[in-house]
Order: structure tokens, then sequence, then C-alpha cells
């Protein structure tokens, strides 16, 4: 049985879980990637030693697994082109495109097929993504060890049974990264403002950031218990705690990540209907 891999798209997500595979182990012979930009699939070709094509139908005809890399708006097209090659060879078949539900994706390609929804998130980039998957109910078992197996290339995997939890996945570790980089934009602005050298503030922030992730990752505690055994009564970071929730943090986070939710569920509509 084929153990190929193809990707319709060759972007930054895509070229980040070709690199996550090849690192993984998966022998490069056994991936395709397809970009209608000749010079860019020599490119990833040279860099990585993978298959490439400009041929979308070619590129999926003896793949196990194909994974649709491709903008959203462009979803549909890519979709109606390559689906009678699809129906054909019955992959798995693996969307990471923002904002398309199961239903329209399927529809585009013919229905009744194997379809595995994701969304990671941009720090797969660096191997360090969180993603979470949903699968319909032509998915098997082993297809679903299949497209986890892949995902988990890049960093952690969570399943979700419903898939209208997804918008709610976009809101929070989907958008997530921006959220915490304009905390870490401001942090470093005030570290500047209060006197500190530019790459001082910088790298303290960067710094403060990752060691806060890491012992989240590491700790059973959770990170109110966490926050509360850095707090001293009458400290320096209880004052500043008091002072962010006084502010309405928690009530600006909660109208924020509820404002993506709705703007996903908008998108998704309008996308499917395209």
């Amino acid at each position: 049985m084929s153990k190929r891999i193809t990707f319709i798209g060759a972007g930054n997500m895509a070229g980040a879980l070709i690199g996550g595979l090849i690192a993984d182990g998966v022998p490069p012979h056994d991936i395709t990637a397809t970009d209608p930009s000749a010079e860019k699939c020599r490119a990833l070709h040279e860099a990585t030693g993978i298959r490439t094509s400009q041929d979308n139908r070619q590129a999926i005809a003896e793949a196990a697994t194909v994974v649709l890399a491709v903008k959203p708006q462009v979803l549909k097209q890519v979709a109606e082109e390559i689906a009678d090659t699809v129906q054909t060879h019955n992959p798995l078949v693996i969307s990471v495109a923002a904002g398309i539900r199961c239903e329209s994706l399927s529809t585009w390609l013919g229905g009744d097929l194997a379809l595995v929804r994701t969304m990671p998130n941009t720090p797969a980039m660096v191997q360090s993504g969180a993603t979470v998957l949903y699968a319909t109910d032509g998915v098997s078992e082993k297809q679903r060890e299949q497209a986890e197996s892949l995902m988990r290339a890049v960093g952690l995997t969570q399943w979700v049974d419903d898939e209208a939890l997804m918008d709610a996945v976009t809101a929070l570790s989907g958008s997530g990264p921006a959220y915490f980089f304009l905390i870490m934009e401001a942090m470093e602005a005030v570290g500047r403002e209060m006197g500190l050298p530019d790459e001082t503030a910088h790298l303290l922030t960067l710094q403060t950031a990752l060691g806060a992730a890491r012992m989240a990752l590491e700790s059973s505690d959770s990170p109110q218990v966490l926050r509360q055994k850095v707090t001293s009564p009458g400290g320096t970071t209880e004052q500043a705690i008091n002072t962010l929730v006084d502010g309405g943090i928690e009530a600006l986070f909660t109208r924020a990540l509820k404002a993506a939710r709705d703007r996903s569920i908008e998108l998704s509509t309008d996308l499917g209907n395209t």
C-alpha cells in the first residue's frame, strides 16, 4: 500500500509539515508537493529532496494521503479540479485551510470520502504548534492515526468530536499566538519606557515568555496555581496583577476570544458559499 503524502500547496504551513515529517524519518521520496510556480517547486526540491509537481491531479494519483494546504479563498477551485482523481483513488484528505467546513469541502470533492479537518497555528513553523483535528464518519481508525502522526510532526495534537468547536479552537489557539505577541510587545515597550536598553527589554520579554510557557507545560499545577505561587502578598507581582484585574483584563479577553469565534463562524459561512 502506498505511503506517499502529497501536499497541494507549498506555502509556509506545508513547508513546516514537510520539514517535520522528514525530521521524523519520513523518506523525502515519499513526499510530493505541488505549486503553480516552477521556480518554487525547484527550490523546494533542492532544499528538501522531496518530489515536486505543477500538476495536482498527477501528484495525488499515487498518494495515500493528500494534504490541502492552499489559501481558503482558492480551495473550492482546487478541490473541484482534483475531485475526479480523489474519487478514483480514495486517499485520506487532510485540510489545513482555515474556516472551510467539512460539508463544503466534501461537496467540492464529490462526497463520500475520508476527510480530516485541522486547525494548526503559526508556531508550527518552529515545530511548536498546537493542532486540533476533526474527522468525518468516513475516516477509519488507522487513517485517524495517520492524520495525527502527520500533524504531530509540528507540535501538539488534540481531537474534537464536534466540528462546531473548531470556531472556538480558531479563537483560542489559531489566533492565540497574536495575543501573546501583543502582550510581549506591550511589555517590551514599557520596559524601554522605564529606562531599559532596547535589547535588554527585548530579550527579557522573550525569555520571560518562554520560561513561563515551559513552566506551565512541565508543571502539574494549573496556570492559576502557578500565578498564585509567584504572587507574594503585598509584593510587586500582586500590585501588577491587581492592576490588570481591576482594569478588566479577564472581561476583555472574554470579549476578544468570543469576537474571534463569531468572526470565524461568519467566515466559514461566507467561504463555504463561494
